[in-house]
């Protein structure tokens, strides 16, 4: 049954047209199983019906069969979105009649649902005119083959091949940056791909590496070339992609390994393949979303590499007017070869909302959207509009559609003005309570920018980026340089540094870990506690780093219990006591850092009044508290939908530990997504909370919704969401909420 099952679907896939695919579906079907009938109807959403598309058995008339959603077996089917097995389909009380197609020689009925993402697309019935229930085997056989149909359906609706499909395309993808375009596509794929190199070897081994060194500099010179066309506007965070760029071609133990594959006989482009992939699965298998999308920008450098092979150039095009970019993979490259006045948006077919091709999206204000199933053919030089608040994608539109998108368009603009205007203004709500906005930062931070004078300190410093990037683990001088660059970035401000947060789901390339399930593994506290060797080093860097400038405060990851905290704090005071020793032998004194956890352990929401006395203050990690308190993890799609800030366990959890931190008097700040989250941080603020941590694009916006609403307006939001039942519920009415007050386009497109 596997191979016939396998066959089947290799038939439907392969037909040219989606009428064509059904025909061989039910043809095929009837084969397999031995059965006098079969018929495919599909889901026409907007009517609510269902249509007879194919069938093998039945007579066609000469108008479409259609039933209403409900309507008959088949309607029956779709709405219980359930498979139905009855061996006498005439006497069910669902049975409809349709004169002079002949179904009513037939007595027995199976139909199963066709279901992609919880839509159900159609339906595929089989028939006998034996009355007898369909056996296990053949209704095992029909759902799997539904299940399988169901990719190919979904490819043909977003492919603008569905029956009466009207209005073009609507294709939907991953919103990677918020924004609304409306302008020409333009498809862009002269980028070489590494996996269509083949093995190759050459016979001129000092000719291949030459071709190889040529290419490493001439990337090398785009890298750099790039990062000064964005040095002006960017955020130095922003353009670390440049600079890790740079590091990797310049890394001896990338260089070596390429031209050992040369040395021993292989073709440059195929040592590329090689070297970069194994690189690139390095970082694929990490669990961590941030250092999981750094695969693909070691593959991009790849990519670039093998560009500069064959090209001594880059050739930029030129346009007459912004263009929608289409991609088949989004790279920052791609992102800086076109002058940021030509380019209104940007859509993938493949990525993910933390490439560094998203970021370098949203920090230039791009709409993006990523996993856009299109055709090339069918898109390019057709109008289109990217909502990337929405993930939609439309191809040409109708005027309505155009008219509406363009409207929203011109007020978007003006609130993006509007909000920028009053970046530089504390924060405080419309009742005038301040509201403390830190940033959470991960490479480094840069003066020049902004929005650095529109908050009040560093909230997150991560500091394990430096130690994911070397060969080693790094000194305790290289990690002081690197740690006073960011606090003489913020002198007059507090920054937090969090300790080592790597281990389980962030290996180290030089010390290996592997487990099963890492995020209930080795990571965080867990790994530095039991390498105090590390602890101790990163500690005393950060502390000879804050001589002078006191405005370092350490923040302590993933402490799960008390005991983990206490033998912590033993090992920092030794850290302490060793350089002030230092400092007074220089002749300065070093100030005593303010100690904190990380609230995203579940069990520590226990504990909470047993810490009072042993830290200075709590930051809550929503992100980690969300997956470990509804046992999902997020970077797996097939659960993906289950995690939800919003949920109402999550909602209590914060609730309960703004209320007990405020009764211990322990400040207490969030500095996962959830504060950068408009909606989320409306919530948080009428929940207690009164210092919020986001990335370095929510601010203004953050700080503006915040000026327009007072504290006892939040608080009456949380009041409800608090005694919601259904995350749905909370997500309805705080958008119905944001809506009255005029501030709609901080949760979608316009105004």
């Amino acid at each position: 049954m596997l191979t016939q099952l396998r066959e089947i679907v290799e038939k439907v896939a392969s037909a040219p047209s989606l009428i064509e695919a059904l025909d061989q579906l039910v043809v095929s079907t009837c084969q397999a199983m031995k059965t006098e009938c079969c018929s495919v109807y599909i889901a026409d959403h907007e009517r609510q019906q269902f249509t007879l598309m194919a069938t093998q058995g039945l007579t066609k008339p000469h108008y479409q069969i259609k039933l209403d959603f409900g309507e008959g077996l088949v309607g029956l089917v779709g709405s219980r979105a359930e498979p139905i097995n009855v061996a006498d389909a005439r006497h069910h009380p669902h049975f409809k009649l349709f004169p002079g197609i002949g179904e009513e020689s037939f007595g027995s009925f199976f139909g199963t649902p066709i279901i992609h993402q919880r839509q159900v697309l159609g339906v595929l019935v089989i028939q006998q005119r034996q009355r007898r229930e369909f056996d296990e085997s053949e209704e095992s056989f029909m759902v799997t083959l539904a299940a399988q149909l169901a990719v190919i359906l979904a490819h043909a609706k977003a492919q603008g091949m569905w029956p009466d499909q009207r209005d073009g395309l609507h294709l939907i993808g991953s919103a990677a940056s918020t924004g609304v375009a409306v302008a020409r596509a333009w498809w862009d794929d002269n980028q070489p791909r590494l996996e269509q190199v083949s093995p190759a070897s050459c016979l001129d081994l000092e000719a291949e590496q030459e071709r190889l060194s040529i290419a490493i500099e001439l990337a090398s010179a785009e890298f750099r070339r790039l990062r000064k066309r964005f040095d002006s506007e960017l955020h130095k965070e922003t353009l670390a992609i440049f600079d890790l760029f740079s590091h990797l071609l310049n890394d001896p133990m990338l260089r070596k390994d390429l031209f050992a594959k040369i040395a021993a006989g292989d073709q440059a482009e195929w040592a590329i393949r090689q070297v970069v992939e194994a690189y690139s699965d390095r970082f694929a298998n990490m669990k961590d979303d941030y250092l999981k999308e750094r695969a693909q920008d070691i593959r991009e450098l790849g990519q670039r590499l093998l560009f500069f092979l064959h090209n001594d150039d880059v050739v930029e095009h030129q346009w007459d007017e912004p263009i929608v970019l289409l991609t088949r993979e989004l790279t920052a490259a791609m992102l800086a070869s076109i002058p940021r006045d030509k380019l209104a948006a940007v859509v993938a077919q493949e990525g993910a909302a933390n490439s560094h091709a998203a970021i370098l999206s949203r920090a230039l204000g791009l709409p993006a959207i990523m996993g856009v199933d299109f055709v090339p053919e069918k898109v390019h030089n057709c109008k289109v509009i990217v909502d990337g608040y929405r993930g939609d994608f439309l191809v040409n539109p109708n005027r309505h559609v155009l008219a509406e998108y363009n409207r929203l368009l011109k007020e978007e603009d003006e609130l993006t003005k509007t909000v920028e205007e009053e970046l530089g203004k504390a924060s405080y709500t419309q009742d005038n309570q301040r509201i403390h906005i830190h940033l959470n930062a991960g490479l480094s931070a840069d003066t020049s920018i902004a929005v650095n004078q529109g908050v009040d300190g560093v909230g997150l410093y991560r500091t394990e980026v430096p130690f994911l990037l070397q060969r080693s683990f790094p000194s305790e001088e290289e990690q002081t340089v690197q740690y006073r660059a960011i606090l003489s970035t913020y002198r007059d401000k507090q920054v937090v540094m969090r300790t080592l947060d790597v281990g389980g789901d962030k290996p180290l390339p030089y010390l290996a870990i592997e487990e099963d399930n890492p995020f209930l593994g080795w990571r965080g506290i867990r790994f530095t506690l039991d390498h105090p060797e590390i602890f101790l080093i990163q500690v005393r860097a950060m502390l000879k780093a804050s001589i002078g400038l006191e405005n370092m405060d350490i923040l302590l990851p993933m402490i799960s219990g008390i005991a983990e905290l206490d033998e912590s704090k033993v090992l920092i005071e030794r850290a302490f006591d060793e350089v002030a020793k230092y400092a007074e032998e220089h002749g300065q004194v070093l100030k005593r850092p303010r100690i904190g956890i990380m609230i995203e352990v579940p069990s520590i929401l226990y504990q909470l009044s047993a810490l009072k006395g042993k830290v200075d203050f709590i930051s809550v990690g929503s992100n980690d508290l969300t997956q470990y308190l509804l046992a999902v993890d997020r970077n797996n799609s097939r659960v993906a939908s289950v995690y939800d800030a919003l949920h109402p366990a999550v909602l209590h959890a914060m609730k309960h530990i703004i209320d007990t931190s405020q009764g211990l008097n322990i400040p207490v700040s969030v500095c996962g997504e959830l504060a950068g989250d408009p909606i989320g941080a409306l919530l948080l603020v009428g929940m207690g909370y009164r210092s919020l941590s986001m990335n370095t694009r929510n601010v203004a916006r953050i700080k503006y919704i915040l000026r327009h609403i007072s504290v006892n307006e939040m608080e009456q939001l949380s009041r409800f969401a608090l005694q919601a039942t259904f995350a749905d519920d909370v997500r309805a009415q705080t958008t119905e909420f944001v809506d009255e007050r005029g501030l709609g386009g901080f949760i979608r497109a316009g105004k």
